[in-house]
């Protein structure tokens, strides 16, 4: 095989180069860390036409069938994560494209969540607000113990999520399309009718994969059923949630608040309302941003790019 070119992109930090040590690749080419994201896909094709392999992270970048059939050198495609909406892998493997993931730190998610879910309901970032200006106390922060949250979905993310409630004295209730009770008892969690879960949940949190069923699901029909003064998070995909509809229950004050870390359009579009709204607490999708689940990211695609070299691909996306 002659000499790699990779490229190494969606770096919006300009940490990659740091987080772990490249050289193992050196011996198969030459690796480029890219730093200009253009919004349109003709000039990004002509900036990654030269490179054979590609690292992407997450979402960040839509390789769909229009870039793919542009990039004709294009061999291997690595992402960071198991999942990666953004890659059309139907075209890839139809071009002969490879595409393989990485393993994640399984606590960064979870964290992020309870952090957000926290200061939402203290109303931290308000407070902090008031003092940097010169100000004092200006509110009443919420409680914990006591409370009912409520899991739409339960799987790894929201399994540990739950814990951390428990931690804190709280009722923990759940609901996904196929949880049962019986998987719910055995991490404490009583699973609940969607309906109920929404009318129930002081605070909710989603913790769904985004997919057909779960596109809107929470929408303005949901948001109605829960209690006035309500908190959500979403640390999961922004089209889970009705957009519209959320806006219009924060802007009318029927739910107290809501902390979201991700969003219908990524960035954020500069003048959303999500950033403006006083009962949101808004982050820039950063539930996966962390040092380890980088070391984790980068690491093992530099070990799926040295193992499709040698001609045995790991964790085979398409």
């Amino acid at each position: 095989m002659s000499e790699l070119r990779i490229a190494v992109i969606d770096d919006w930090q300009d940490v990659a180069q740091d987080v772990v040590d490249w050289a193992p690749l050196a011996r198969l080419g030459q690796v480029d860390f890219l730093h200009d994201y253009p919004a349109d896909s003709a000039t990004l094709a002509q900036r990654l036409a030269p490179y054979s392999v590609i690292c992407v992270m997450r979402e960040r970048t839509l390789f769909d069938a229009e870039l793919l059939n542009a990039l004709p050198r294009l061999k291997l495609l690595v992402t960071g994560g198991m999942r990666n909406a953004a890659l059309d892998l139907a075209v890839a493997a139809a071009r002969g494209i490879t595409v393989c993931g990485t393993d994640s730190y399984k606590h960064a998610a979870p964290e992020l969540t309870w952090t957000l879910l926290m200061a939402l309901n203290r109303k931290l970032l308000a407070e902090v607000l008031s003092l940097q200006t010169g100000g004092w106390q200006i509110g009443i922060g919420g409680d914990l113990h006591g409370r009912t949250l409520g899991l739409l979905g339960l799987g790894s993310i929201g399994q540990k999520v739950a814990g951390y409630a428990q931690a804190f004295g709280m009722r923990v209730i759940a609901w996904s399309p196929n949880l049962t009770a019986e998987v719910a008892a055995k991490v404490g969690v009583e699973r609940v009718e969607k309906q109920a879960l929404f009318e129930q949940a002081d605070l909710l949190s989603v913790h769904l994969v985004l997919g057909e069923r779960s596109r809107g699901l929470v929408d303005a029909q949901a948001l109605g059923w829960m209690k006035r003064g309500a908190l959500l998070v979403n640390t999961s995909r922004g089209p889970i949630v009705d957009e519209a509809a959320l806006i219009e229950a924060l802007h009318e004050g029927r739910l107290g608040g809501a902390a979201l870390d991700v969003f219908d359009q990524e960035p954020l579009p500069a003048g959303h309302p999500l950033r403006t709204l006083p009962n949101v607490l808004a982050t820039p999708h950063i539930g996966y941003v962390t040092e380890n689940n980088y070391r984790v990211f980068y690491s093992q695609m530099i070990e799926n790019i040295l193992a499709w070299h040698e001609g045995q691909a790991i964790r085979v996306l398409a």
